[in-house]
Formats: structure tokens, sequence, C-alpha cells
């Protein structure tokens, strides 16, 4: 069973938040489709958010979980958000919630924590309607944990409501996709997201970079907002590439061999070496869209014209294989100095 977004949420002319949208910014579809899954008595027992990350997947899954089990419903489908059940459900704390997930972002999550939690979704609920099981970022699933919940899924007890979130449905086994409402959750546009950080009274530009900088996923560009050190570490990170384009091979080997000492500090900055490299290749192709990086616009056209379309897709091409290869588990210095020896040297 698979739901399709029609439009684009929080298109222009639609309000930046609303009440009635269960405090969120975008969705609207999504909300309103739950709401009246709840209303209607027709509540799955499986649904799957895909959507890049920081798109709001988590907190649209907790949202609903309230709106489920509020002890104090304003109306039907909706959630207080301000009883205990509410609150300890947004602290993720709910004796009738689990949440399942990779120990850490690019990990792995196992088949030993999937069978934990499958007695405890067999017994009846302790205080609540419903018990919620979450499964965060389920494309990290081995495939043990995949077949494990697979079964729980076939065999899902009537007060079980099982809640995934992914990047995408294409990466989880097609058994898992089929029995589940599949929401996939497409970013806003981007003026929406600058209007409502700017509501929050935030400067002006630091608004429009951190729109930008998020492609239309909300939660991303508010986490932004509450930590301007990682602001302060793209800054730094993208200066290094830019050092780096005009580095001779021994000094590319050097910035490899630290680089690949901690691999969640490699992936964050492939992440950001590759959002960069993508504003590059969309100005040799001369597409128009935005750039992600607009506070670098003018060394990414000057970069954009020294460079052939194929050379910057190659560079692009080459940091989604790395993203992907350590998150195999590939030797992170090797890894880190074939992405640094293969770019382009630019005086």
């Amino acid at each position: 069973m698979i739901s399709e977004q029609h439009a684009l949420s929080g298109d222009k002319g639609s309000p930046v938040t609303s009440e009635g949208n269960w405090g969120l910014l975008g969705h609207e579809w999504v909300v309103n489709m739950l709401r009246q899954h709840i209303v209607r008595g027709a509540v799955r027992h499986a649904y799957l958010f895909t959507g890049p990350p920081g798109i709001g997947r988590r907190t649209l899954a907790l949202r609903f979980a309230q709106a489920l089990n509020c002890a104090n419903p304003p109306t039907p489908g909706e959630a207080c958000l301000k009883c205990r059940t509410c609150k300890q459900i947004e602290a993720m704390q709910f004796p009738d919630l689990t949440v399942l997930q990779a120990e850490k972002e690019g990990g792995v999550l196992k088949v030993e924590q999937v069978r934990e939690v499958q007695h405890s979704l067999s017994l009846a609920p302790y205080q609540a309607k419903y018990r919620v099981a979450l499964f965060l970022r389920f494309q990290e699933a081995n495939p043990n944990a995949a077949n494990a919940l697979l079964k729980t899924l076939e065999e899902a007890p009537a007060q079980v409501i099982l809640l995934l979130t992914a990047d995408n449905a294409e990466g989880l086994l097609p058994t898992i996709v089929s029995r589940c409402e599949v929401l996939r959750l497409r970013p806003l546009p981007i003026e929406a997201v600058q209007e409502c950080l700017q509501a929050r009274g935030t400067d002006e530009s630091q608004t429009r970079l951190i729109a930008h900088l998020s492609g239309g996923r909300p939660g991303h560009a508010l986490r932004l907002l509450a930590d301007p050190a990682v602001l302060e570490t793209r800054l730094k990170r993208l200066d290094d590439l830019q050092q780096l384009l005009s580095a001779n091979r021994g000094e590319r080997f050097a910035y490899a061999e630290v680089l690949a000492k901690e691999k969640e500090t490699f992936r964050n900055v492939l992440f950001l070496w590759l959002a960069y490299w993508r504003d590059v290749m969309l100005l040799s192709a001369q597409a128009d869209t935005p750039l992600a990086n607009v506070d670098r616009s003018e060394e990414i056209k000057a970069l954009a014209a020294r460079l052939s379309l194929p050379a910057t897709r190659r560079v692009v091409s080459d940091l989604e294989l790395a993203i992907e290869r350590l998150e195999k588990n590939i030797n992170a210095r090797l890894l880190a100095e074939v992405v640094l020896l293969d770019w382009p040297r630019v005086s």
C-alpha cells in the first residue's frame, strides 16, 4: 500500500506552520491522511516514512504516536502535546513506545535488537491504546534483522503499530515494503523553510544560508540553527577543500591520513564536500537549480568555469561511492587517499 504526495507540502501561499498540522512545517497531506486513519478507525498495522535525513521522518512518526495515544485529545485524530503521555512520547520515554536504531548513524541495526522487542510487542499495552515500535533509519538493518522484523509484520497483534523510517523504500526488502503503508516525504520549498526560520527572529542572511543548506529539510535546518558549531566546522572543511585543490600529492596524502582517523568525522566531511561538488556540477551543467552553498557562490562559479561537466560529475560520483564504501567498513585511510588523489588539481 503506497501513498504518494500529489504536490510539494509547504507550497507558496500555504501557512508556514499550522495548529491543525500537528505543529509541523509542511507534509500536510501526510498529517491529513494519518488523522483520517485515526478518525475512521482504519489505522494500518505498519507505516514506512521515507525521505532524506532531516526532512522530519522521526518527528512525524512521533506526532502520529501522540495522536494515537493522547490522554486528552482536543479532537479525534489530534494530540494535545501537553499531557504526560504526549510529553513522554516526545522524549521517547513512554512505556508503550519502543525506539530501535543502530548505535550511531551509519552503523548497523542488529537482529538481537529486533528480537529483544518482539516479546514486548506480544504483550498488552501498559497504559495506552496502542503499543508503538519505532524503527529509525531502518536501511541500516542487517539482513537478519530485516528478516526478523518481517515475521512481526506478518503477524502483528491488533494493539501494535509498527513505524519505520528510511532514506528510501528501494533499499529495503520488498516483502517489508509491501506490508507497510509507505509515506514518501518530499523536501519543502526553500522559501518556506526560510520563512519559518525568520519567524523565529533569526538574522535574514543566516536564515537564507541555512534554508539553502537544508535543501528544504526543516529538521536539518532547525539542527543547523541550534548548533552554530556545525556551521563553523563546515566553513573550515570548505576552506580545506579549496586548499586541497591546489595541493600536491604529498599534501593530499597527509590530509587523508588525518581525516581518516575518525570515521564519523570522515563521513560528515564527505557529505559536506558532496554538497559543494554538486553545486559545482549544477553550474557546469547550467542547471536552473538553487545552490546549497550560497555563501560560496563566487568560488563555485569560478571552479565550474574551469572544469568540464564530465570532470565535476566524476567527482560527485566518486564521493557518493566513497560514502557507500565507508558504511561498508572499507579501509578509511585508503578510501580518503583515493578520493583526494582523484580530484582535479586547480591552482
